[in-house]
């Protein structure tokens, strides 16, 4: 049933393709391509865990990180090429707090509305807050140097200030690179689950189990599904991006909230859904990683990235972000720590991280 909807969201990219080419950029064209790009994000996702499959533990773990956030990497970069800074910098903090507060949250409260709590890995929980603490750290700096020294008059110092965004760009990449080596080889033992699935689910852990070592993925197949994901991706992006302007003054809804609510939710929403399914099948462990792992991925490897790729393009750009934006990370990673420090959860803390995002999403829309 879940792939069947996935097959027929499908169909939004024939649709926005040719909205866009008869209409041009429209209010339509933005809604269709953001359907379009659903099913892609979940089909780019799927293919790059098939190559995996083919590489080894280490190298397979690694193209799981790195690409698990390809779809919005490009969106944000096809953004940055139009000159939306505001809607790519919107896009990395509504990553951030939508994995955080939103993917979390409901697959806490989902997971364990049936069950007196769930046990989870809490190395591995604390290791992806610390890691997010550094990524509020490293845009709390650059938006107080801004604020505080750069004055627009001045170019000398916003010369300094993308110079400094380049700086922590290559720190923050150094530092998930680090991370990798840290979770996949030197200490992969911490990160071993601790939650104890239900007995159907193990049972049917194992026939899955099975049927997945009598058929492999095709390489080739995992390799073409990637490639013509990424062209797909690409095209709507530029749809998307090209009608945002028209869309947002046709709803009255401002780039900013655009970026953190709707573009936030559209490049993960496949794995929303994979995250919460994980939880209520009582595997918290698998959904808990996929939910502050794309957080940790979104802040430490495809902001910098989205950075070098400013500088590439001839278009430098900082890491200044609005005050709000620096303290709804900030606030999110806060009551992250309180969340992951004892090892377990329930409905209701589920639901108090959902209540905080929906806070944010309202002020969001307000600003």
């Amino acid at each position: 049933m879940n792939y069947i909807i996935y097959y027929l969201l499908l169909l939004f990219i024939p649709l926005a393709i040719f909205s866009h080419w008869q209409y041009g950029d429209s209010i339509y064209s933005f809604i269709w391509a953001c359907l379009g790009i659903i099913p892609l994000a979940k089909f780019m996702g799927e293919a790059t865990e098939n190559l995996a499959c083919h590489v080894g533990e280490v190298i397979g773990g690694l193209l799981n990180a790195s690409f698990g956030n390809a779809c919005e990497l490009i969106i944000a970069i096809t953004a940055l090429r139009s000159g939306f800074y505001d809607v790519v910098k919107a896009s990395i903090t509504g990553s951030i707090i939508s994995n955080v507060l939103l993917v979390l949250g409901a697959s806490m409260f989902f997971g364990g509305f049936k069950r007196q709590y769930q046990r989870f890995n809490k190395v591995a929980a604390m290791t992806s807050a610390t890691l997010l603490a550094l990524a509020a750290i490293s845009l709390i700096i650059p938006t107080v140097f801004h604020y505080i020294y750069v004055n627009s008059s001045n170019t000398v110092k916003v010369v300094h200030e993308t110079r400094l965004a380049l700086f922590i760009a290559i720190v923050l990449f150094v530092t998930y690179l680090a991370s990798l080596f840290f979770t996949l080889k030197t200490h992969k033992s911490l990160f071993v689950g601790s939650s104890e699935p239900d007995n159907q689910v193990l049972d049917d852990s194992v026939k899955s189990s099975i049927e997945e070592t009598a058929k492999l993925p095709s390489f080739r197949l995992a390799i073409i599904t990637l490639l013509l994901a990424t062209v797909f991706v690409t095209v709507l992006s530029d749809i998307l991006i090209s009608s945002l302007t028209p869309f947002a003054q046709a709803l009255g809804l401002s780039q900013t909230f655009i970026g953190v609510i709707l573009i936030a939710i559209i490049g993960n929403a496949a794995e929303h859904s994979t995250a919460v399914v994980c939880a209520v099948k009582n595997k918290i462990d698998l959904s808990i990683n996929i939910a502050l792992g794309s957080g940790s991925q979104i802040a430490l490897f495809v902001a910098p990235v989205i950075v070098f790729a400013s500088f590439i393009i001839g278009k430098p750009m900082n890491l200044c972000f609005t005050y709000f934006e620096v303290l709804a990370i900030t606030v999110s990673v806060i009551i992250l720590s309180f969340v992951a420090a004892d090892g377990e959860c329930n409905w209701l803390e589920g639901f108090q991280l959902m209540a905080v995002y929906l806070i944010l999403a309202c002020t969001f829309y307000f600003l």
